[in-house]
């Protein structure tokens, strides 16, 4: 009596169907797809920028105050009993001290570790070295968020540093803040509720900026 073979049978069965490797090919997608949601890189792009101008911002504003500490005056004044009062200004390198003898002196020049080469215009004063040269490059830079700084026209008030965040955790927590009760000299007309475009000093569209102290 003839017997009959299950190998062909059991071959068929171990091998994969089109249809079946279909199913696969669109479950993968479908978790490479829920993946991605979950991680957003955009999102993890745009609060890596805003940990790095929160940080910058905590620099610089360690920065003034050391220099307040040591001089007694701000460092877009020139002496003692001057008027801090500073509306909003971006910070770069263009950020000048106007005030004679100091007549477009560089303010972040004045914060870094050397004013060579522009003794004419800080009237051959030295850097005090709070800031490193690669700090005041890198406010120039357009990847990074823009920085600004605000001080009213009272010496024994804060001096904030403000940015349009990017990230929807810290638009998140700068709408949070904005519904609080704000210090009297908070920046409130240039930070909340500020639409206009982040070019033009504004804080984006959600009109928020996150503001240190």
């Amino acid at each position: 009596m003839k017997t009959k073979s299950f190998f062909p049978r059991l071959k068929k069965q171990l091998a994969f169907t089109m249809i079946e490797l279909l199913i696969v090919i669109a479950i993968l997608g479908i978790l490479a797809v829920a993946v991605l949601s979950a991680i957003n890189p955009i999102e993890q792009i745009n609060r890596g920028r805003d940990t790095g101008s929160r940080s910058d911002a905590e620099q610089l504003l360690s920065a003034i105050e050391r220099f307040y500490a040591m001089t007694g005056y701000y460092p877009w004044n020139t002496a003692v009993g001057q008027s801090p009062n500073l509306e909003w200004v971006e910070v770069n390198s263009g950020w000048v001290v106007d005030t004679s003898p100091f007549s477009q002196c560089p303010v972040l020049n004045r914060l870094s570790e050397v004013t060579s080469g522009l003794t004419t215009n800080c009237n051959d004063e030295p850097g005090t070295q709070e800031l490193k040269l690669s700090f005041v490059t890198k406010m120039d830079d357009d990847r990074n968020n823009r920085l600004n700084v605000y001080h009213n026209d009272s010496t024994y008030t804060s001096t904030y540093v403000c940015f349009a965040p990017q990230s929807n955790a810290m638009q998140q927590e700068a709408g949070e803040r904005a519904l609080t009760d704000l210090p009297e000299d908070y920046p409130v007309a240039k930070a909340i509720d500020n639409t206009d475009p982040i070019e033009e000093g504004g804080c984006g569209e959600k009109g928020n900026c996150i503001c240190l102290p």
